[in-house]
């Protein structure tokens, strides 16, 4: 007698267990499931993505810092004739060649 409860009990917690299992698979696959999975994903890429950029805004203003000391001699802004704007061109005048910028396009 003792036996037959000692299964019906094991039983009984086996049962409940795979049931508890299932359960739990049929909602991770439901689409409730699925698009919370996405969500956290992209969650995560987002924050990924807002930490990439705070990265490059950091080392764009760094550098762009360096490049003012350097044409500036200061923490001022650059001189606009110490950093040429445009592509340089060739113009021909009445003393020869000389190199000229051409501001296009922004470039």
């Amino acid at each position: 007698m003792l036996g037959r409860m000692f299964y019906l009990v094991a039983g009984a917690a086996l049962g409940g267990y795979v049931v508890h299992k299932l359960n739990r698979t049929a909602r991770v696959w439901s689409p409730a499931g699925i698009a919370g999975r996405v969500e956290d994903h992209v969650a995560e890429y987002r924050a990924a993505l807002r930490e990439f950029n705070e990265d490059i805004q950091d080392a764009m203003e760094h550098r762009e810092a360096e490049l003012h000391r350097r044409y500036s001699g200061g923490g001022t802004a650059p001189e606009s004739s110490e950093l040429p704007t445009g592509r340089a061109v060739n113009v021909i005048g009445s003393h020869g060649v000389a190199n000229a910028h051409e501001e296009k396009d922004g470039r």
